[in-house]
């Protein structure tokens, strides 16, 4: 490994990464499309897939459930390690499992095959996703230019778990179940060799031994509150051992995990990150984000299918307006964040889906399809620019050399947002809509119990029952199913308008420091640097202070001093007027 102390080789480092750093982001969104379109991809060839395999209720659940539950789990494992060993070595290896997974599921013959081959799937993803965030944040180290990678690299994230039901809709009418996984064997063919010719090598700081006792009490910690929720989510009952059980072991464990991680003199993750406000506030604008929109997505698909009668492929294209606003957000996530700074941008994003989630209150029974549209659109660009400018924030508050750390944390708290959407949202539909078929004339009471466990079963008792009384019922469900909805969105309202509150502990200007060899790194809009602020070399009481530079192409590091570089803000409303008195801040 080479080794430099100087200044000289500075800009040769960064023509490397200039040259070739948009093609390593185009590399690395690949890889995340794929990810991202497998969390989503077999909710519609349940039904084709049951009918085929004949699984047990229990199987189906874990055929569904595996990929999430172990790649929320191995996040914080496999983001850790990578800093140790190589994030593109994670990566690569993540292609290379999530390529034979993908075979294994569509050929699967058997349930408990295709359970293994789905978790299989979920063990390459958790090494795939944060590696893909953390060599961004190695090769964009400009943070103007990462909050543009970033964006793209969200609303790809946001494309593929929207798209999955399409393409997954379209396979599943065409072709048969095994399709939706047989699609990633060809294009893993082509980015694993592109992935080993294109991507950088990069490794965090510390040079101390992993803990390997720590990874695994954080990923087992991290199954049991996920699983714990994603039961409660099922319905069944909070106080009950399954679902209580695997929360407190898992709460425990992470507890534990923290706890562990405070005495060690090299930590998995320094938890003195969780002492920075905007880390701390941008990890639990996450879970806010994430907790609205997979609680809201799971809902609005039942009420497409549902009440409206629409076919998955019809629902899916029903969503393209959320994903299409999506990218729009994450194409002027840059712009806008330069502009109007972190705290404003995500505050006002959560204030947006608000907007967007009570509009939607306005749907009944009958088909709005203007309605609809408007309101996806505006609840897809809101939760964009939330997502954005959080991981913006989040990523660009810790240190390169633990990137791969706290890319794990938001992937995790990405997860566990998801995990408690669906439990807390679905818990209070289900709260909503259970009494309204109490008392329905005809309809025995036995049945109204079992017709209130979901709009999809009260359709079949329904059908059962035939006559006045099935008509009764099917009319009463499906009114009972639409007065659930509004509550559930108006919680949601309040949930993201506290969301918004909690925007307000972000800095109020993206800081970003500037480079002494060029003005590519300024910020945009920064009209004068002071002359106190011009770079200085590090203090003389932290020399052994390197960071790392990344040359696309090698495997190699460079380090070198990295000097205590002022930071100016991004906006002009920043900068103190000539006179004023004060110094620039």
């Amino acid at each position: 490994m080479s080794r430099t102390n100087t200044a000289q080789g500075r800009p040769r480092a960064a023509a490397g990464r200039s040259a070739n750093r948009w093609v390593v982001l185009v590399v690395l969104c690949v890889s995340l499309l794929l990810v991202a379109l497998d969390a989503t991809i077999l909710h519609v060839a349940v039904p084709s897939l049951t009918e085929d395999l004949r699984p047990s209720s229990t199987a189906l659940l874990w055929i569904v459930d595996a990929y999430p539950l172990i790649c929320a789990s191995l996040l914080i494992l496999f983001g850790t390690l990578g800093d140790r060993v190589g994030r593109r070595r994670i990566l690569l290896l993540g292609y290379a499992l999530f390529g034979l997974a993908s075979a294994v599921a569509a050929l699967a013959t058997e349930p408990s095959v295709l359970i293994a081959a789905r978790a299989l799937l979920g063990v390459g993803g958790a090494m795939i996703m944060p590696a893909t965030l953390s060599i961004l944040r190695a090769v964009f180290p400009d943070r103007r230019e990462r909050a543009t990678a970033i964006g793209i690299w969200t609303a790809v994230a946001a494309i593929g778990a929207a798209t999955g039901p399409v393409l997954g809709g379209f396979l599943v009418e065409n072709y048969w179940w095994g399709s939706v996984f047989l699609i990633n064997i060809p294009l893993m063919a082509l980015i694993l060799p592109l992935g080993r010719r294109l991507l950088p090598e990069s490794r965090g700081g510390s040079d101390g031994p992993w803990d390997v006792l720590g990874a695994l009490m954080a990923a087992a910690g991290v199954l049991g509150c996920v699983l714990g929720v994603k039961r409660a989510g099922a319905g069944d009952p909070l106080l009950a051992l399954p679902t209580a059980g695997p929360l407190l072991v898992g709460a425990a464990l992470l507890v534990l995990f923290v706890r562990r991680q405070k005495r060690r003199p090299h930590p998995l993750i320094d938890m003195r990150l969780f002492s920075r406000a905007a880390f701390t506030t941008s990890v639990g604008c996450i879970v806010l984000a994430m907790l609205a929109l997979v609680g809201l997505e799971l809902i609005a698909v039942q009420y497409l299918q549902l009440v409206l009668g629409l076919s998955p492929l019809e629902t899916g294209l029903r969503l393209l307006p959320l994903t299409f606003a999506a990218m729009a957000a994450g194409a002027t996530g840059s712009y806008t964040l330069r502009r109007i700074g972190p705290r404003r941008m995500v505050g006002w994003g959560f204030v947006l889906t608000a907007a967007a989630v009570l509009l939607l209150t306005l749907m009944g029974q009958d088909d709005r399809p203007l309605l609809l549209t408007v309101g996806f659109v505006l609840l897809g660009f809101g939760l964009q620019t939330t997502l954005f400018s959080a991981y913006e924030s989040m990523l660009s508050e810790a240190p390169p050399q633990s990137a791969g750390g706290a890319a794990a944390i938001g992937e995790t708290s990405y997860q566990l947002g998801a995990g408690m959407g669906i439990a807390l949202l679905g818990s209070v539909m289900n709260a909503a809509y259970a009494p309204g078929l109490a008392g329905v004339p005809g309809v025995p009471a036995e049945a109204s119990r079992a017709a209130a466990n979901s709009l999809g079963e009260a359709y079949q008792v329904a059908d059962r029952l035939g006559g006045a009384a099935g008509g009764a019922l099917h009319q009463a469900a499906r009114h009972a199913f639409v007065n659930g909805l509004h509550v559930t969105l108006c919680v949601s309202a309040v949930l993201l308008l506290m969301g918004a509150l909690m925007a307000r502990r972000l800095p109020r200007v993206m800081d970003c420091p500037v480079d002494p060899h060029g003005p590519d790194a300024e910020c945009a809009d920064a009209l004068v640097v002071p002359e106190a602020a011009k770079p200085r070399t590090a203090a003389p009481e932290d020399p052994e202070r390197v960071t790392d530079v990344v040359v696309v192409g090698s495997p190699e590091r460079v380090d070198r001093p990295e000097p205590a570089e002022p930071r100016v803000p991004a906006t002009r409303e920043a900068i103190e007027p000539a006179g004023s008195g004060r110094p620039a801040h």
